[in-house]
């Protein structure tokens, strides 16, 4: 075990005290891991856009102080009480979900929304005690997802941290712990694109990014994109994209586009913005018979989906995922060797690179829809 096994950790973190204010750098306290809990030292993070979206606190229930951050690469530190799969030393990426292997979704080869452990954005304390492990002069900071990787040390779940491949540089391979697996099993795992199909990807950030780069390995022949940010279509032909639609550009629906462009419509089709008029023209775009349109997007709480039941009896499919259908602990580290085995090119979504003390210029690219992701360097 660590020298600091079992001993409060005093480390720098960046704290976000209220909604949308720039994060401060502030001295920490972290407490060693309870039962089925490891602590973790963060080495890489980057910022996803539900970092920003929770900070904004614009639709949700806002909870201050907290730590941000889930998409993260570190090492064990420690571990408490009961957990036997890590230790010291190990490489892991902490994930915003999780698998406690023992539930109906754990033991289901169909799903990986653990009953436990899947994705909670209220919650800002350990599931172990109720009390969060970070505190500033006694006083409790709250978690967020599970992670609070915007921290030199943090405590996560046993359930949510995948223990990877010790030579896969975690410099890179951190962006593998939400966005891009998302986006890259809403291809392989859900759409499931056949060589020469057709696939339009509606929303051109990492996620559809790391989608339009799923059917590309799958040897897709067409690759559609699909945004309203024109800004993101040179960066978009990188990720195997072949053709760009700006739907400001047409004066009709955007699926009627897209059928006209594709002899009646796309064999595949996977929507990532979350906006649910972009989430219905994925569904309506494509071919009748055999069409699978899968939806990736959080749409907003009181929005509804609406579509005539004809397109549904017409053989079109529409299917769900979270996190690409992934089981964090054990397909992600699969996920990592795709990249380690040259198949999965990580380095061509990571267009930042900042050290922590600059953390909120990260804020700043992704509220100016600048770059993909932003690797925050900790010790730098």
């Amino acid at each position: 075990m660590s020298s600091t096994a079992g001993q409060v950790i005093r480390c720098k973190a960046a704290v976000a005290w209220e909604a949308a204010k720039p994060l401060s750098i502030e001295e920490v306290e972290v407490a060693p891991p309870q039962a089925n809990e490891v602590r973790l030292r963060i080495l890489f993070t980057s910022l996803c856009h539900t970092d920003v979206y929770f900070w904004e606190a614009k639709g949700q229930t806002p909870l201050f102080p907290r730590i941000y951050g889930h998409e993260a690469g570190g090492i064990v530190e420690s571990v408490g009480p009961g957990v036997t799969d890590l230790q010291p030393g190990d490489h892991v990426l902490p994930v915003f979900t999780g698998e406690c292997g023992d539930c109906r979704h754990c033991k289901s080869e169909e799903s990986n929304m653990c009953d436990l452990l899947r994705i909670n954005t209220d919650r800002g304390v350990m599931l172990t005690d109720g009390k969060s492990r970070f505190s500033i002069n006694g006083k409790p900071i709250y978690h967020f997802l599970g992670g609070s990787t915007f921290s030199e040390y943090t405590v996560c779940h046993i359930g949510t941290v995948a223990k990877i491949n010790p030579a896969a540089p975690l410099d890179k391979v951190c962006i593998l712990s939400c966005g891009i697996s998302t986006g890259l099993g809403a291809a392989l795992n859900v759409a499931k694109p056949q060589k020469g199909h057709t696939v339009a990807v509606f929303g051109l950030g990492a996620v559809g990014l790391a989608a339009a780069e799923g059917a590309r390995l799958s040897g897709a022949s067409r690759i559609i994109g699909v945004d309203l940010n024109p800004s993101r279509f040179k960066e978009a032909k990188k990720f195997g994209v072949t053709e760009l639609i700006n739907p400001k550009d047409h004066d009709k629906p955007v699926q009627q586009v897209i059928i006209e462009m594709t002899d009646g419509g796309v064999d595949r089709s996977i929507e990532c913005t979350g906006n649910v008029q972009a989430m219905i023209s994925a569904f309506e775009c494509v071919h009748d018979g055999w069409g699978v349109a899968v939806l990736v997007g959080v749409p907003s709480k009181d929005d509804e989906f609406k579509t005539h039941p004809m397109n549904l009896l017409n053989e079109r499919t529409l299917k769900g995922t979270f996190f690409g259908n992934y089981k964090p602990r054990t397909d992600l580290p699969g996920v990592v060797e795709k990249y380690m085995n040259k198949e999965l090119e990580v380095e061509k979504f990571i267009t930042h690179s900042i050290p922590f003390s600059e953390i909120n210029k990260a804020f700043d690219y992704m509220l100016k829809g600048e770059g993909l992701r932003c690797i925050i360097r900790m010790e730098g």
